[in-house]
């Protein structure tokens, strides 16, 4: 646009001015439109409302040094358990897929498998059976009999190589697509403020490891999970690490502080979880001296996930949905406050 300044001094002062004002602001308005859209959204697949106003509120508080709740970055360590919280875990746990695949491999030097419990379930494809795998020993008997006798690094290719191609019966993705858009989200404003993030969870430590960095990003060393027993070989001169057919640790319920002790050697300032099995978790972080936001997931969507919680034996919501309600624990909505649950919708 050319502007005729020849022209111009014939108008009045006051027209010119006016004039001058109004290109300004119209240059202004532009310079700030711009600018907004290269400004990233806070939690973007979160619905405006109390859960992610309460994140955010706190996340604000302990990290502006000013602040009577500031904490050190040093101590912002951040929780999350990881089936159910962020990922889903229906129609039962995703390592139990993978657990059921492994079995399938193996079947024929076991013909006693067809007759003989939790074998027999998974090999016919029982789901509502599979669904009942839910206590330590159960889990215990097939993490030795699927994940032992070979090291560290070549089960974790074997489970890497499984992720690469296996996909969830109901939504024909990958089981590593089925993760949480609004969690992952989560995860990167967390690390944005300077929190570590943790995935404390009962799945198997050596499974998670295997896609946790890609997925979540989250290293291997910020994993602490159940485990077997390993011992210490040599192997055509190499050392390595061979898993045995033994339980190590259980991370689940109060089997959780106690490894976030063992892991971590901070405790937390905020927790994530979904369950009763994060409960003394929950219970860990919010007993300390700093402040702290403890968080549940509740599945309340059947339409774009499931709906579960008091009556579930996968990610039960009993005890734990009674304690947050009591203390004003934040509960999450998946209904409520997701706007997207995963990436692929």
């Amino acid at each position: 646009m050319k502007i005729q300044f020849k022209r111009l001094k014939k108008l009045p002062s006051l027209a010119i001015a006016l004039f001058l004002t109004a290109i300004v602001v119209i240059a202004f308005t532009f310079a700030s439109i711009s600018q907004a859209k290269t400004l990233p959204l806070v939690l973007p697949s979160w619905q405006e409302g109390n859960s992610k106003e309460t994140i955010i509120a706190f996340v604000n508080r302990v990290t502006t040094e000013t602040s009577p709740s500031y904490v050190p970055p040093a101590e912002r360590i951040a929780v999350f358990d990881n089936d159910g919280t962020l990922w889903s875990e229906k129609p039962f746990y995703f390592q139990l897929f993978f657990m059921a695949d492994r079995l399938k491999s193996m079947e024929a030097e076991h013909p006693e498998w067809s007759t003989k419990m939790p074998y027999q379930a998974i090999l016919a494809g029982d789901a509502q059976a599979i669904a009942q795998f839910t206590t330590q020993k159960e889990l215990a008997e097939l993490l030795a009999v699927t994940h032992s006798g070979m090291t560290v690094e070549e089960f974790q290719l074997l489970a890497k190589r499984w992720l690469k191609s296996a996909k969830h019966p109901r939504f024909n993705h990958l089981f590593t697509e089925c993760v949480f858009q609004p969690m992952l989200e989560l995860l990167d404003y967390l690390r944005a403020n300077n929190f570590k993030t943790f995935i404390v969870s009962g799945g198997g430590i050596d499974f998670i490891r295997a896609f946790a960095e890609e997925v979540y990003g989250i290293p291997p060393e910020q994993v602490v999970g159940s485990n077997l027993k390993t011992r210490w070989e040599e192997e055509d001169g190499k050392f390595v690490l061979r898993k045995l057919p033994e339980l190590g640790s259980y991370d689940d319920k109060e089997g959780k502080p106690i490894n976030i002790d063992l892991h971590i050697g901070r405790r937390p300032i905020l927790a994530f979880g979904n369950s009763d099995g994060d409960l003394a978790m929950l219970q860990y972080t919010a007993s300390g001296e700093r402040p702290s936001l403890m968080l549940i997931l509740h599945h309340d969507d059947s339409q774009r996930e499931w709906a579960y919680d008091r009556k579930s034996n996968i990610g039960h919501l009993d005890k734990a949905w009674d304690e947050a309600e009591r203390r004003g624990w934040t509960v999450v909505s998946i209904k409520r406050d997701f706007k997207q649950v995963y990436p692929f919708n």
